[in-house]
């Protein structure tokens, strides 16, 4: 728990720019879902947030992203869909979505921390990273970084 906390510390003071949260769009379609469903999609929040893993299948390098589920609900009672994704329609190359701790923190709502590797093409490697991210289900706000 004493590295969750200090995790959402850092999403205050590293909340960075090349991770990308964005409207559900083509990423999150529902044949995308990593198989298994059952172990790659969960619910938090007594249900009201919920997880999933997708793999686009391209680019190969970066094919995974996260569909989130989550509150505020709108008028016709449908929950927030976001994509959290490495950057811009790139994904990562890797999610450990076995991995994934949660806490709530008043300040920024459920925060959720999963180990991910990121493709780097510049020296065509794979970096293992810790992707955090958080959402406050009052309004829908969500931050991610890498802390």
């Amino acid at each position: 728990m004493k590295i969750l906390s200090a995790f959402i510390f850092m999403l205050y003071a590293n909340t960075a720019t090349a991770q990308e949260v964005v409207d559900c769009d083509w990423q999150a379609a529902i044949q995308k879902i990593v198989e298994p469903w059952e172990e790659n999609s969960r619910v938090f929040s007594n249900g009201a947030v919920r997880l999933t893993l997708v793999d686009v299948s391209e680019p190969a390098a970066g094919s995974f992203h996260i569909v989130v589920l989550s509150p505020p609900e709108d008028g016709m009672g449908n929950r927030h869909c976001k994509v959290v994704s490495a950057s811009a329609h790139v994904g990562f190359s890797y999610v450990d979505f076995k991995k994934i701790k949660s806490a709530y923190d008043p300040r920024v709502g459920l925060v959720f921390v999963m180990p991910v590797r990121v493709y780097n093409g510049q020296n065509d490697t794979f970096e293992p990273k810790k992707l955090a991210f958080s959402i406050n289900q009052a309004t829908g706000e969500m931050m991610v970084s890498y802390p």
